[in-house]
């Protein structure tokens, strides 16, 4: 089973609120797509689509197990709480060996992940420093602690054994289903999986839509119509993103609007042909803005030089939950206004998502009530606009503090980030231009990443691996000068800072001359800091 940990808090609070609003509803049903294994024996069945949610609700029922334990352990009815959780371990996860009698899964990951899944969170046990774990274990982890913690802030389950038992054995087991499809061999297996997967799990949601809105419209030279704009729409759009913009253009109505309720919602608002053309209308010109957002260098519309530096920096920072407050600025306000808002909006970004980490899940119903305003007329500027967000944008103190102790691994995808960081705090201290896509300079590290033992004296080894990535330690550099200095000393590093054209990196040998230490890094980032809350502030603040 492959990629069972690549769902984020995103997914898991989805799937955990439908859990909860399907309790009380115990006829509905939750439809969670098709579930396509290989039917190697009547024993063995390799997942071939499927992994990460059959990943993610076995972590739920372990929650759910663990729950009930804890509550035992508590003396909250512990014999039969003790019951409860061993006959949901026997159904939902596996059993005891007889002779070794270690709990056994029904369910076995990939080779990355398995020994951790069956040793640390089928037995519930913690691993003894869960941040030094592969990334995917992290998750597996992140993914186990947050259902624990959100099953334990349900008041009314506190006490109620049963009730806590019954959201497995009845709301999950009865209620949340699959379309189950087994192929005989691995020809046919990669056959399904190229059609059902190959671009993108939501392929079944955007063919589910598109056949409802196509069975709404009866008239031949309608049906022709609707097959032209639908291909346009899609070809703007993109086929594994059709949900996603769907959503973002239902949340400029609605305050809440989940993936996996789409098209219970658009069945609900669209019935007839003439709510399908209705909804056609309002996804085109949305659908353009959309696409163009996505991509930087995108032709519509986009010819405004500001317009394109923010959307830049929009897409680096893997925002996607202001979507419908950009829909409702576009429509409404003049271009220049939508520049303004476009600003607001990478400013908390950066501010809330980059600096202060803070939780995302916070965000959409924020956006969606300052998309609301503009669209029912109740905000008209830029600076109401401000006040509606006011409440996720990040205060100066708390960005100061947070961004003092920021920290970005140069290794993988966001070096990109970084070097954006780095270029502009240089521009704001040289007061010449310093594009991060453009500019040639390299990152370097003033603490080596692999550092030797000639770094020893000055710089505890214990400190290198929590420090190296600190913002405070990378600096911007000539890309032949950083080759060259390599992981020399420090001194020997400070003769090439003190000649680079990076008005940063020359203040490096003026703070610490003579050697490079834990402290220095901090007063450093501290100064940067100060720099960057200037920086990255909104004119309404």
């Amino acid at each position: 089973m492959n990629n069972p940990g690549s769902w984020s808090v995103e997914q898991w609070e989805d799937l955990y609120n439908d859990i909860v609003e399907l309790r009380p509803k115990v006829d509905d049903r939750h439809y969670m797509g098709a579930l396509v294994v290989e039917g190697k024996s009547d024993r063995k069945f390799p997942i071939i689509d499927g992994q990460q949610r059959l990943a993610t609700l076995s972590l739920f029922a372990l929650a759910v197990i663990d729950r009930l334990q804890t509550m035992a352990e508590d003396q909250i009815d512990p014999d039969a709480n003790r019951e409860r959780s061993q006959e949901l371990r026997n159904r939902f996860i596996g059993e005891k060996d007889p002779a070794s009698l270690i709990e056994s899964s029904r369910l076995y990951l990939n080779e990355t992940d398995n020994a951790f899944y069956q040793d640390y969170l089928v037995q519930l046990r913690k691993p003894l420093n869960p941040r030094r774990l592969p990334k995917s274990n992290q998750l597996l982890w992140n993914c186990f602690q947050y259902f624990k913690k959100r099953l334990y802030r349900l008041p009314e389950f506190r006490g109620d054994g049963q009730a806590v038992a019954r959201l497995l054995s009845e709301t999950v087991a009865r209620q949340i289903l699959f379309i189950l499809i087994t192929v005989d061999d691995e020809i046919n297996a990669y056959t399904v999986f190229e059609t059902l997967n190959a671009r993108g799990q939501r392929l079944t949601t955007t063919d589910l839509l598109k056949n409802y809105l196509f069975s709404r419209v009866r008239v031949p030279t309608d049906l022709e119509a609707l097959q032209r704009r639908w291909k346009s729409l899609i070809e703007t759009v993109g086929q594994t993103r059709f949900p996603e913009f769907l959503r973002y253009h239902l949340l400029c109505e609605y305050p809440k609007v989940r993936s996996g309720r789409l098209f219970k919602l658009v069945r609900t608002r669209t019935t007839t042909a003439m709510d399908v053309f209705d909804l056609m209308d309002d996804l085109e010109p949305r659908a353009e803005l959309y696409a163009a957002v996505l991509d930087p260098s995108h032709g519509y519309r986009m010819e405004l030089t500001a317009a394109k530096v923010y959307v830049s920096e929009f897409n680096l920072y893997r925002v996607r939950q202001p979507m419908p407050l950009l829909f409702a600025a576009w429509e409404v306000f003049s271009s220049q206004d939508f520049i303004r808002v476009l600003k607001i909006i990478v400013t908390i970004s950066f501010r809330y998502t980059i600096v202060s980490g803070l939780n995302t899940n916070a965000l959409e119903p924020v956006y969606h009530a300052a998309a609301k305003a503009i669209m029912d007329g109740t905000a008209s500027t830029p600076a109401q606009i401000f006040q509606r967000l006011r409440k996720i944008y990040v205060n100066d103190e708390k960005m100061r503090q947070d961004f003092a102790l920021l920290e970005i691994n140069t290794n993988g995808r966001r070096k990109k980030l970084a070097k954006h960081i780095l270029a502009r705090l240089e521009q704001d201290a040289s007061e010449r231009s310093c594009d991060p896509d453009t500019d040639p300079g390299t990152i370097e590290h003033v603490l080596p990443e692999n550092p030797g033992d000639i770094w020893i004296d000055t710089y505890p080894r214990k400190r290198w691996d929590d420090t190296v990535y600190r913002l405070g330690n990378l600096t911007l550099l000539e890309a032949s000068v950083n080759r060259s200095i390599g992981n020399n000393a420090y001194t020997e590093k400070c003769a090439a800072y003190n000649t680079s054209k990076y008005s940063l990196t020359r203040r490096i040998p003026e703070m610490a001359p003579q050697e490079w230490t834990p402290e220095l890094l901090e007063k450093r980032q501290t100064d940067l800091a100060s720099r960057a809350v200037l920086l990255w502030r909104s004119d309404f603040a």
